[in-house]
């Protein structure tokens, strides 16, 4: 238990860690190759995770919602972040080149169809790629949903979030000429995008110290500091996409496009608290995903790692490994 507050630790939801059993760079062209690994069972039903950002890039973490006996588990770095190449890369680096990596690597794999599971930008990621290849997926396990659309990214860049948290807004906006804060993520483009790296070091921290200040409930506000090196592919491929709105052809496309995977079941995990990615968008995608089952988890934010989170995403998993074997 967590003496602080008396809830059991994450990982008491999770499976022991497991060691992949492949590990391979996959040259996706346009000069990009991209980090993959399997891990659990190889003969295993195959499911695929998508992790956030953009540019957040996988971990070992990740491997211990699934039961190893029964998943086939895949990962992968997306462009430009983690282990894939080149790095903080954003030439050739859009939603869509994401959707066809995506396809190269089930086609290399060999597999048919996958659960897919995704995240935050991974959960935006896991349903344009479904909407896209709706033949491909057998279920999506969905968290903290976030759908590219103008008024998330008002909420969370433009003040909507930082008035709850005014101390850590302060310190992603001072850094900021005053004349330039009606647009912070055009503020900021212009220094993650600079001809100085060090000037991209910089604000690539102050960017990401201010998502990982309202990751989770635990964190008090307080994001603590990344390696220069993961703030600054993280904040520019995020920067990057989200000044371009993801690629999609108009704002509400993931909503509007939801009858092309209404046949396909699944579960939105969803946490009360979430700063982020607050619960509205996961709650208008219910409504319009006959098949999709929304579980709002009280006394949880975003992050992955929440207990009750990753309590309720094992649960999901756990329930879909009951049915195949």
């Amino acid at each position: 238990m967590d003496k602080s507050s008396g809830q059991k630790s994450a990982s008491s939801y999770l499976y022991a860690p497991i060691d992949p059993f492949d590990q391979r760079m996959i040259d996706v062209g346009d000069g990009h190759t991209v980090y993959m690994e399997q891990a659990g069972n190889p003969e295993g039903v195959p499911v695929v995770v998508f992790h956030g950002g953009p540019g957040g890039g996988c971990s070992p973490a990740m491997r211990r919602y699934f039961d190893p006996s029964v998943y086939r588990v895949i990962l992968f770095d997306q462009r430009g972040c983690g282990r894939s190449r080149p790095h903080a890369s954003v030439t050739a680096n859009t939603t869509w080149h994401l959707v066809s990596d995506i396809e190269l690597i089930r086609e290399t794999l060999g597999i048919d169809k996958w659960i897919v599971f995704g995240g935050s930008w991974g959960a935006t990621l896991s349903l344009i790629y479904a909407q896209t290849h709706p033949e491909r997926v057998m279920n999506l396990i969905l968290r903290g949903v976030f759908l590219m659309t103008r008024d998330e990214l008002d909420w969370f860049y433009q003040g909507g979030a930082g008035r709850f948290w005014p101390e850590a807004w302060a310190r992603f906006v001072d850094p900021i000429p005053e004349d330039e804060r009606d647009d912070l993520i055009a503020a900021y483009h212009r220094r993650l995008f600079s001809d100085d790296i060090s000037v991209q070091t910089k604000y690539g921290r102050v960017w990401s110290s201010w998502e990982n200040s309202l990751a989770s409930m635990r964190t008090g506000g307080m994001g603590g500091e990344a390696p220069g090196d993961y703030a600054r592919a993280f904040a520019r491929l995020e920067n990057h996409y989200f000044t371009h709105l993801g690629w999609l052809d108009e704002d509400g496309q993931i909503l509007r496009d939801m009858d092309r995977i209404a046949h396909i079941p699944g579960v939105i995990v969803q946490g009360r608290y979430d700063m982020i990615c607050p619960p509205r968008m996961a709650y208008e995608l219910a409504k319009r995903w006959p098949n999709g089952k929304l579980r709002i988890v009280d006394h949880a934010g975003h992050a992955l790692s929440e207990p009750e989170i990753s309590a309720e995403l094992v649960r999901a998993m756990n329930a879909i490994a009951k049915g195949v074997t």
